[in-house]
């Protein structure tokens, strides 16, 4: 063989080790090939399904007439595609446990409460779930009549996982009562966990509650969903506010009236109180979108508080891995099979993907 074809061959041999080593960095990414990685053994995720209010057609604002005057079918394409990919998927991200942040519906009726109730069926009895009640899916003074006749305590109690939920001692269950505030026990990767899940300014009897759960279950990994939490810091005064004007932990409410607690207030009553809690999700803010908190309890915990509300644009994978102690966060667009880079909102990327240290195993 010449010198040529000898440097030819070494050429190749050389560009095919610089593509297969190229191929295997980037299979070891999170996301491969339109999918996302499957979670390694040891690991196990929890999913954070952002705000659901992308309902079209018949019972919206948009028009619910076709051409020819027929009336269009009420559908919820986002929803249907964001729980089709979290139940197809349970196996291959070892899903734990699913939260929904709240405003499941736009409109507070039974049509869209319809639809929301397919939509959560194709979870129901195959993951342990929980859900906040957003301000959409209630009326400003609390009633959650409506999502209490979709989603009540009796739709859980036969689930082992199902702890309960703020009762109130009449049988007045519309504001606040019947599964509007709920508490789920699991176990995932040898931890315990108990979540709550606490209505939009859930009031100060129900943030007693909370405490008294939270006290209970001590020796559980605590988190917390509840749907106003990180945005704007004061109620803007005009649209342009929600995008520019200082953003924190919410001081404003939108629900319960005089009842009602702020982000801030439902921190300071509850959240930073307990030693066991490391994670708030919220959404409500698509304005904002993506933030997140670090944030010291109390008793010197790590509280890691977390926004998502994307629309359209994508569910949130926690994949916790402990013995690392540390959780992988992944904004996963089920739609276009990709992960969420940046947005016009939030153009960071370290706000869609990013990591959060939590010392799971002393």
């Amino acid at each position: 063989m010449s010198n040529s074809k000898r440097l030819l061959l070494f050429a190749f041999r050389a560009a095919l080790f610089v593509m297969i080593v190229g191929h295997a960095v980037n299979s070891s990414q999170i996301a491969v090939a339109g999918e996302l990685q499957a979670a390694p053994v040891g690991t196990f995720s929890i999913v954070i399904i952002p705000d659901t209010q992308r309902y079209s057609d018949g019972g919206t604002k948009a028009s619910g007439k076709e051409g020819s005057g027929k009336e269009v079918s009420l559908t919820n394409e986002v929803f249907e595609c964001w729980t089709d990919w979290i139940a197809n998927n349970l196996k291959r991200q070892r899903i734990a446990f699913v939260s929904h942040v709240g405003d499941i519906v736009n409109i507070n009726n039974r049509e869209q409460w319809a639809i929301a109730h397919h939509c959560m069926n194709k979870l129901h009895g195959r993951v342990p779930y929980g859900i906040s009640v957003g301000n959409h899916d209630m009326t400003a003074d609390g009633d959650s009549s409506l999502f209490q006749e979709v989603f009540p305590k009796s739709r859980f109690a036969s689930f082992h996982w199902y702890g309960g939920c703020f009762e109130k001692p009449s049988n007045d269950n519309a504001v606040s009562g019947n599964n509007a505030n709920s508490v789920q026990l699991f176990e995932a990767g040898e931890m315990k966990f108990v979540a709550l899940h606490l209505e939009c300014n859930a009031p100060d009897k129900v943030l007693q509650w909370a405490n008294s759960v939270l006290r209970r279950h001590s020796d559980r990994h605590a988190m917390v969903t509840t749907h106003m939490g990180l945005g704007p810091r004061d109620k803007p005064k005009n649209s342009q506010d929600y995008f520019d004007a200082p953003k924190g932990r919410m001081t404003w409410i939108k629900r319960h009236g005089k009842q009602g607690n702020s982000a801030q207030q439902m921190w300071e009553k509850c959240f930073k109180l307990h030693d066991n809690l490391f994670l708030v999700c919220c959404g409500d803010q698509s304005r904002t979108q993506a933030m997140r908190l670090e944030s010291v309890g109390k008793h010197g915990n790590t509280v890691h508080e977390v926004l998502s509300d994307y629309g359209s644009g994508g569910i949130r994978v926690m994949r916790f891995v402990p013995t690392k102690n540390l959780i992988e966060v992944r904004t996963w667009d089920p739609i276009k099979g990709e992960l969420c880079e940046s947005t016009q909102i939030v153009k960071d990327r370290k706000e869609h993907q990013f990591t959060l240290s939590y010392e799971m195993r002393n």
